[in-house]
C-alpha cells in the first residue's frame, strides 16, 4: 500500500499551439485517451487537492470534451507566453501560502505517481525541485552541417516537469522577473530570486511531445494488459441454399436462421472481442428486437466491436474461431475463412485460426438441427485508460 502525499496542488500549462508537433496535441489520442487526461489523471490519482488547467481562450469545449467525467479540475485562460500561462493559473489557483504547487506540461502525459512524490520530498529542503534526467549523449556544435566543436555534458541534465515550489515563493518570483526578459521554465525564475532548486530524479517515459514522430515513442512506453475474451453462438438450420461462416458463403442444402445472416462465427468472435474489453455482447449493440439488423451482415458487427477496441488504445492479436458442425464440410472453405477474417480485422494471416469439430453425433449438432460457433480473441489495453 503506497502512502499517501502531503497535501499539494497542480498547474497543468496545455495552451501552446502545437506547431511543431503538427497541430495542438494536447487534444490529440495518445493510448485511447486525449494527450491532457494522461497528466490530469495522474495527478487525481496522486491525491492532488487542486488542478488548474490553463487552456487557450478558444479551447475551453476541447478541455471539457477531453477530460469528460474526471473530478477535481478547472479552468483558466493561457497567455501569449508559457511564463504569461503559469501566471494565470497562480492566480486562478490562489494560496495557501505554502501549499507546494506542481507545474507540469500537458505535453508530458506519461506522469507516475514516483515522479511526483520525488519532487514533492525534494521541496522539505529546497526552494523548488525539477526531474531530470543526465546527458548520455556526446555533444557537439555544428555550423552549417558541420561539426564546429565538442560540448562537455559533464553536470548537463534534461529538465522535465513536474516542477515543484512553495505557492508563494513562485509567485514573489515571478513577480520580480524582469518583463522584457523570456522566462523558460519555473526554475529559472526562482533561481533569479536567489532560491535553490534541487534536481530529482526523472523518467525517461515523461518525454515531451515536440514532433509528430513522439507519438509512437510515448505510444510504446504505455504500459499495457493482455486480455483474453471468450464467445459462443448457435443457430438452427432452415430451408435454403447457402449459409454464411466467418464471411465467406458456402454453397449447402440449409441456412442458418436468425435475424441477421446469421453467421454464427462472426457472432462468436463478436462476443469475444466484445468480452474482452468488458463491454456487453453483440446483443447490447445489436438488439435482436431492432428491425434496422433485420438480414445485416454479420461483418457490420464484428467490424463495429474491432471500432471500440481502437477507440480505447487496444489492439487484436490474435483470433481463434471453432466451427461445430456436422454438415458442411468446413475443410475445403478453411482459408478462405481466415483470409477473410485477417482482412476485416486487420491481422496477419498466422494470427488468426478458423477450425472445425463435430461432436460425434451427439446433441443438437450432432442431430443436424443447427450449428455452434466458440471463439477466443486475445487483445492488447492500455494498463489506464
Amino acid at each position: 500500500m503506497t502512502s499517501p502525499l502531503p497535501a499539494f496542488a497542480a498547474i497543468v500549462v496545455a495552451a501552446g499551439s502545437g506547431s511543431r508537433a503538427g497541430g495542438a496535441k494536447q487534444w490529440r489520442d495518445l493510448g485511447g485517451q486525449p494527450v491532457i487526461r494522461w497528466s490530469v489523471a495522474a495527478l487525481l490519482e496522486a491525491g492532488v487537492e487542486d488542478v488548474v488547467v490553463v487552456v487557450a481562450r478558444d479551447a475551453e469545449a476541447e478541455a471539457h470534451a477531453a477530460l469528460a467525467g474526471l473530478t477535481g479540475w478547472r479552468l483558466a485562460t493561457g497567455g501569449a507566453t508559457r511564463a504569461e500561462s503559469v501566471q494565470n493559473g497562480l492566480t486562478a489557483l490562489g494560496g495557501p501560502a505554502e501549499r507546494p504547487v506542481l507545474i507540469h506540461d500537458a505535453a508530458r502525459p506519461l506522469l507516475d505517481r514516483e515522479v511526483i512524490a520525488r519532487v514533492l520530498a525534494a521541496l522539505e529542503h529546497a526552494d523548488g525541485a525539477l526531474p531530470a534526467l543526465p546527458v548520455a549523449d556526446s555533444l557537439r556544435r555544428g555550423a552549417e552541417d558541420l561539426v564546429a566543436g565538442e560540448v562537455a555534458r559533464d553536470d548537463l541534465w534534461r529538465a522535465q516537469t513536474p516542477q515543484a515550489f512553495r505557492y508563494d515563493m513562485l509567485t514573489a518570483a515571478y513577480a520580480a522577473w524582469p518583463a522584457e526578459e523570456v522566462a523558460t521554465d519555473e526554475a529559472t525564475v526562482v533561481q533569479r530570486k536567489g532560491g535553490r532548486v534541487r534536481i530529482v530524479a526523472g523518467d525517461t517515459r515523461l518525454m515531451k511531445l515536440t514532433y509528430p514522430e513522439d507519438f509512437a515513442m510515448a505510444e510504446a512506453y504505455i504500459p499495457r494488459q493482455i486480455r483474453v475474451g471468450q464467445g459462443f453462438d448457435a443457430h438452427r438450420w432452415g430451408p435454403g441454399d447457402a449459409v454464411w461462416l466467418c464471411g465467406v458463403e458456402i454453397p449447402h442444402d440449409q441456412t442458418l436462421i436468425g435475424h441477421s445472416d446469421a453467421d454464427a462465427g462472426l457472432h462468436a468472435l463478436t462476443d469475444a472481442i466484445l468480452g474482452a474489453m468488458g463491454d456487453g455482447d453483440i446483443g447490447d449493440h445489436f438488439p435482436p428486437t431492432d428491425p434496422q439488423w433485420k438480414g445485416a451482415s454479420s461483418e457490420l458487427f464484428l467490424i463495429h466491436a474491432v471500432q471500440r477496441l481502437t477507440a480505447r488504445g487496444g489492439r487484436l492479436v490474435n483470433v481463434d474461431v471453432t466451427l461445430i458442425c456436422e454438415r458442411p464440410k468446413v475443410k475445403p472453405h478453411r482459408q478462405a475463412m481466415r483470409e477473410r477474417l485477417a482482412e476485416l480485422l486487420v491481422l496477419p494471416l498466422d494470427a488468426v485460426s478458423v477450425k472445425a469439430t463435430t461432436t460425434e453425433a451427439m446433441g443438437f449438432t450432432g442431430r443436424g438441427e443447427g450449428l455452434a460457433a466458440q471463439a477466443l480473441a486475445t487483445i492488447e489495453l492500455p494498463a489506464r485508460v
